[in-house]
């Protein structure tokens, strides 16, 4: 298909350091071209995560031109590093024009040739707006495009469409499927209707994609602005099958008097509720999955005259696992997010808590990821319809887990106890042992990092060799302490938290 350029002006600017591999190609006698994501996302204001150049040069061709260089796959790939203005490294992927055999395994083209023009390499793209060649030649100012599908058209009327066929760029490589859908998600963009159709009548292929490639275009999708809009659509088009089934059968599900929402929306506002307060990945999929199992706990209370869902949570963390380990995530994250929707309900009553329990829960969750349960509360109460994010009960319990979390105030919380002391010690049982031990909390309060059974167990030494009456005034002066340091370090983390 002949071309025609067009003179345009980005929104974005191209950095120097790419600049100079385009310029160091043409200078070697070869065209160069910007190409694919990072000229769409120029287009739309967005600072581009990768910059791809395509030219006419093969690969060894390339590589003579550049000082250093990486090439280590089938398809003609070569990685350039270059440096950028900060002295960092930055790596500028530069392809030859290329023409794809067939897809025999729905993944990968079976054979590659160099052979091509720009016309063959722009064809063979999978969307329009992924499809646009940028000459920078000129200047940033002054550039020129090649766009033979339109992708400068579509991305100005927010469609996403394929680069020809529909059925053929899907069966070609499956994971395009996913893709359109991350991509219409990320950018705020709508499918048109053919490529739609397409999506649901292909959606089958995407068994034949490995489980990782799927779980990193979900990863992207869910780490978006606008995951719910995502997730939805992945549903519409019938790909949420192959991607987390047990969402699904939250659709449609009415809950008990405190939830305006299915289960299915609530899921999902609490979800978005994550991405609006741009938290990590394994929150988000926390709250995207922290109701999963109520439609298998769903039981109408005659009582209640209403729905109750008792242990959903239990059976929702052990859910969310194995939705997450099928999807090959990290076993950190997998841990973690099964973690955060099993104690999602750590809580009920503000007046019947206590400090014991809230350390229960900082033991079980982890005391790095309390706070994340903390974020997962925010969601689930935001996806309710709720007003608030941290009303009075919210301040509460964060203050009281701050309180569970601060340095020891009482000899239970040393890492040390009185029989370990016998035992370094020798002495036998009595007021020896108590006033070693308060004597101990004395010295961790001004230093907490002290509060590790190694240094406790040689000072708990050291102290037994004074007489009781030296123990007695260290172990009192310590007591004092305790209650002074504790009655200050509550009210100010009270009054932090706007609670009494």
């Amino acid at each position: 298909m002949p071309h025609t350029p067009k003179k345009v002006s980005l929104k974005y600017p191209i950095p120097k350091e790419v600049s100079r591999v385009t310029k160091t190609l043409r200078d070697g006698g070869f065209e160069a071209y910007l190409v694919g994501g990072c000229v769409r996302d120029m287009f739309v204001n967005i600072k581009p995560k990768d910059w791809d150049v395509t030219t006419n040069a093969n690969p060894e061709q390339i590589q003579k031109l550049f000082l250093e260089t990486f090439y280590e796959n089938d398809y003609g790939t070569v990685g350039v590093v270059n440096e950028t203005e900060d002295e960092t490294l930055k790596v500028i992927e530069v392809t030859p024009y290329r023409t794809e055999g067939a897809y025999s395994d729905k993944r990968r083209p079976d054979t590659v040739s160099f052979n091509a023009k720009l016309e063959d390499d722009l064809k063979r793209r999978d969307f329009t707006i992924n499809a646009i060649a940028y000459d920078d030649s000129q200047g940033h100012s002054k550039g020129h495009i090649i766009d033979p599908y339109g992708g400068l058209s579509d991305i100005e009327g927010k469609i996403l469409r394929t680069v020809g066929s529909p059925y053929d760029r899907f069966h070609e490589d499956a994971l395009r499927i996913l893709r359109a859908v991350r991509l219409a998600t990320d950018l705020g963009f709508t499918i048109n209707v053919e490529t739609q159709e397409a999506i649901q009548k292909t959606a089958q292929n995407l068994k034949e994609i490995a489980v990782e490639r799927i779980r990193d275009e979900f990863s992207k999708m869910v780490m978006s602005k606008n995951p719910m809009v995502g997730i939805i659509m992945c549903e519409k088009l019938g790909l949420l099958d192959y991607i987390a089934p047990d969402l699904k059968r939250g659709i449609g599900l009415e809950q008990n008097g405190a939830h305006i929402y299915t289960i299915w929306e609530h899921n999902l506002r609490a979800l978005q509720h994550s991405a609006d307060r741009d938290w990590p990945l394994h929150v988000r999929l926390a709250a995207l999955f922290h109701d999963v199992a109520k439609p298998e706990t769903r039981r109408w209370s005659e009582e209640k005259n209403d729905w109750t869902f008792y242990g959903h949570d239990v059976v929702g963390g052990r859910v969310t696992k194995k939705a997450l380990e099928n999807l090959k995530y990290p076993k950190k994250i997998v841990d973690v997010a099964s973690q955060l929707v099993r104690y999602h309900l750590f809580f009920s009553d503000i007046e019947k808590i206590t400090l014991s329990a809230v350390r229960r829960i900082v033991r079980n969750v982890g005391p790095e990821n309390v706070w994340d349960l903390m974020k997962l509360r925010a969601c689930d109460r935001i996806g309710m319809g709720r007003p608030k994010e941290t009303p009075y009960r919210l301040r509460k319990y964060q203050s009281m887990i701050e309180e569970a979390m601060r340095a020891p105030v009482s000899v239970g919380m040393l890492k040390i106890d009185g029989k370990k002391i016998m035992d370094v010690t020798h002495e036998t049982p009595g007021p020896r042992i108590g006033f070693i031990l308060h004597a101990l909390l004395e010295e961790v309060f001004d230093n907490p990092e002290n509060n590790t059974e190694e240094f406790l167990a040689r000072r708990a030494i050291e102290l037994n060799k004074l007489n009781i009456e030296e123990l007695k005034k260290l172990g009192e002066a310590g007591k004092e302490k305790k209650d002074e340091e504790e009655e200050k370090e509550l009210a100010e983390i009270r009054k932090r938290h706007g609670v009494k």
